[in-house]
């Protein structure tokens, strides 16, 4: 069953970014579709296994685009 989720990565700036990003990560089996907006600086992306969050998140790390952690809730 598909997944989706979305990041915030913020060494977004520009659709040559984006576009890095979609084409690093439809190399990965399993990644269905990805879509990145510059301006709000996050990405979609869909997958089912054997891609994992982990996996994909470890792809964007080694291509310099790090996930942003997110806040943890008080």
């Amino acid at each position: 069953m598909a997944v989706t989720v979305t990041y915030t990565i913020p060494n977004i700036s520009c659709h040559h970014c984006i576009h890095t990003i979609k084409m690093e990560l439809q190399e990965v089996e399993g990644v269905l579709h990805v879509e990145g907006d510059v301006a709000t600086k996050r990405v979609t992306i869909t997958f089912e296994p054997p891609a994992t969050e982990e996996v994909i998140k470890n792809v964007l790390a080694d291509i310099n685009y790090p996930v942003a952690e997110e806040a943890a809730a008080a």
